[in-house]
């Protein structure tokens, strides 16, 4: 397992950020949760949420000032803690925001009547496992390391399969190994001024599950990583390149995504993906920059395999 802290650099946005999703097929419940350290500004972030069955999303979204770091991996009520080389405890108790549309999300400090509901919520989750811990920067090309390097240095992927409760509300779930997957990674993550990003977690089976990331900067060039999960290997990716990528008569929100991936055997694939529903998370740089996180729960297919879900996630970044 990679040490799960590092020294920052002397870099005012140097940042150690911490994710973790999970989604239950059969109960159409998902979630996913950051944590994650600006140390030379006393800073730390944290969200959970929850994309619950019946298309309405629990939302948790704190700051602090990062003291718990780098003893602990905790932010305001959210903590994600390593038990050893392949058990982590993902916890939350506390306040959750329920928002019956969830791109209302982006509107809630100005506007929190797109609020539908106030509710408690306790999250005790545990993590398991199943392949060897995957970093992207060892098997990226030097102009994709150089173009990456606007979304941090290092990059750790793992998959597993987490069982626990989730209560919100007066409802309580019961999950029972579904597939999830945990990132880590340190560096400069600018959130207004890379361009664009995409970062799929696509889970097909315990057998095969695929993860393209890919940094796309204004002049249209790419920094691709990522690997494919494949009876028990993991095989990286050697480039990715986008066919189609569609958003809305905004512009903003994404609706579709069409890949070309290329593995370290020269395997070529096309993964088409699909958003369910959208949380935007905004940013606004120095500038007046404006960017959207957006964090979603896709469906995928990958050549005809169909049947792929996880997590959907793009950076807009969009001019002032």
């Amino acid at each position: 397992m990679e040490p799960l802290t590092h020294k920052p650099s002397k870099h005012l946005e140097w940042n150690e950020s911490y994710y973790f999703i999970f989604y239950d097929n059969e109960k159409r419940l998902g979630g996913m949760s950051r944590v994650g350290f600006k140390p030379n500004k006393k800073d730390g972030m944290t969200f959970f949420f929850l994309f619950l069955p019946d298309g309405s999303i629990g939302a948790y979204h704190a700051n602090d000032e990062g003291a718990s770091y780098p003893e602990s991996i905790r932010v305001s009520n959210v903590h994600h803690l390593c038990i050893n080389d392949v058990k982590w405890k993902y916890s939350f108790e506390g306040p959750m925001l329920i928002f019956n549309d969830p791109k209302n999300f982006a509107q809630v400090q100005e506007n929190p009547e797109v609020i539908t509901d106030l509710v408690g919520a306790k999250i005790d989750l545990d993590y398991e496992a199943i392949n060897s811990v995957y970093e992207y920067s060892k098997h990226m090309t030097p102009e994709a390391l150089e173009i990456g390097k606007k979304s941090g240095d290092m990059h750790w992927e793992q998959i597993g399969r987490v069982t626990g409760s989730i209560k919100i509300g007066e409802e309580t779930y019961e999950i029972e190994d579904c597939l999830s997957q945990r990132d880590h990674t340190h560096g400069i993550r600018d959130w207004t001024g890379v361009g664009n990003w995409f970062y799929f977690v696509v889970w097909f089976n315990e057998d095969l599950a695929v993860n393209p990331a890919a940094v796309i900067m204004n002049d249209g060039r790419i920094g691709a990583g990522g690997f494919i999960f494949k009876n028990g290997e993991n095989v990286p990716l050697e480039s990715i390149k986008m066919l189609e990528h569609l958003y809305d008569e905004d512009g903003i929100f994404p609706i579709t995504t069409t890949l070309e991936l290329v593995d370290a055997n020269s395997q070529k694939y096309i993964l088409k993906a699909q958003p369910g529903q959208i949380i935007p998370i905004p940013f606004t740089g120095e500038s007046g920059n404006v960017s959207y996180l957006i964090q979603s729960f896709g469906t995928f297919q990958l050549d005809d395999i169909e049947g792929g879900y996880g997590s959907y996630e793009v950076l807009r970044s969009l001019k002032p």
